[in-house]
C-alpha cells in the first residue's frame, strides 16, 4: 500500500504495481497485477468512509481524463421510479420514504437505515445486485470505447461488501481523512449533530481497515489542491508503469 501524505512530494516506484516496499507483489485484496503490457483500459476502485473526500478524489481523475463510473449515480438509477430496485424498496420500507411525486426521498430512508442494521442490510440486499451488474455493464461498455486507457469505478461500499475481484479491479484507492475531520463535512454537508454523524460512519467498516486493503491512499486532510497534487500522483503513476 502507498499512502500519499498532504503537503509531501513522491517521486514514485520504479515500476507497476505501486506498493511500499515491504508489501509482496500480490495485492492485499488478492488481486494479481500483471507486469506486462495490457491492452485494455486500467480498472481502478475508488472508496473511503463517509465523508472521507471521495468525490473531490474521483472528480481529479476525472479532470485528468479517466472514465469515471459512479456507484451514486447508478444507485439513484435503479431507485428511481421505474427503475430495478424501486418497487423493492418501497415493499420494504413503505410509503413514508416516498415524496409526493413518487420518487424516494433518499434522507428520509438513509435515516432509517443508520439507525437500524437489519434495514441496512435489507436496502443493499434489494440494491446492490443491480448497482453491481450496471455498474460492471457501464464499465464493459467504456472499456470498448476507443481512447479509454483508465476506468474509474467510484463505490463508497466496495471494501464494506467484496474485495473487487467481481469488477476486475488492478487497484484501489482509498481516500482517507481523520474523523473529526469527516464529522465536520457532515455537519456542513447534511446538518448531522456530532453524535448523528459519529453513529453513520460507524455503521460502515473502520476507514483504518479500508486503508489497510488498499494499493494507494490519498490523505484527504489538507486542501484541496492539496489532495489533487496527490491524485495527478497516482494518476502518472498509473500512466507510465508497465503492468
Amino acid at each position: 500500500m502507498l499512502r500519499l501524505e498532504s503537503g509531501r512530494s513522491w517521486s514514485g516506484p520504479t515500476s507497476w504495481p505501486l506498493r511500499s516496499p515491504s508489501a509482496s507483489p500480490a495485492a492485499p485484496t488478492g488481486r494479481t497485477l500483471s507486469t506486462s503490457r495490457d491492452p485494455r483500459p486500467l480498472r481502478i476502485g475508488l472508496t473511503g468512509g463517509i465523508a472521507s473526500g471521495k468525490s473531490l478524489v474521483a472528480q481529479g481523475f476525472r479532470e485528468l481524463g479517466a472514465a469515471v463510473v459512479d456507484a451514486d449515480a447508478i444507485a439513484r438509477e435503479v431507485t428511481a421510479p421505474g427503475g430495478a430496485a424501486y418497487q423493492g424498496v418501497v415493499e420494504a420500507f413503505g410509503r413514508s420514504v416516498l415524496r409526493a411525486d413518487g420518487t424516494i426521498d433518499r434522507k428520509a430512508l438513509a435515516a432509517r437505515v443508520f439507525a437500524d442494521a437489519s434495514a441496512r442490510l435489507r436496502l443493499n440486499a434489494l440494491t446492490h445486485p443491480h448497482i453491481r451488474r450496471r455498474m460492471a455493464e457501464e464499465a464493459a461498455r467504456l472499456a470498448a470505447t476507443p481512447g479509454v486507457e483508465v476506468i474509474v469505478l467510484d463505490i463508497p461500499l466496495l471494501l464494506d461488501t467484496t474485495d473487487g475481484v467481481d469488477l476486475g479491479l488492478d487497484g484501489i484507492v482509498v481516500a482517507d481523512a481523520s474523523d473529526d475531520v469527516r464529522v465536520g463535512r457532515l455537519a456542513a454537508r447534511d446538518g448531522l449533530s456530532p453524535e448523528e454523524a459519529r453513529r453513520r460512519m460507524r455503521a460502515q467498516v473502520p476507514l483504518r481497515d479500508k486503508v489497510a486493503r488498499a494499493d494507494w491512499v490519498i490523505d484527504n486532510n489538507g486542501s484541496p489542491d492539496r489532495t489533487r497534487e496527490q491524485v495527478r500522483a497516482v494518476w502518472e503513476a498509473i500512466r507510465t508503469h508497465p503492468r
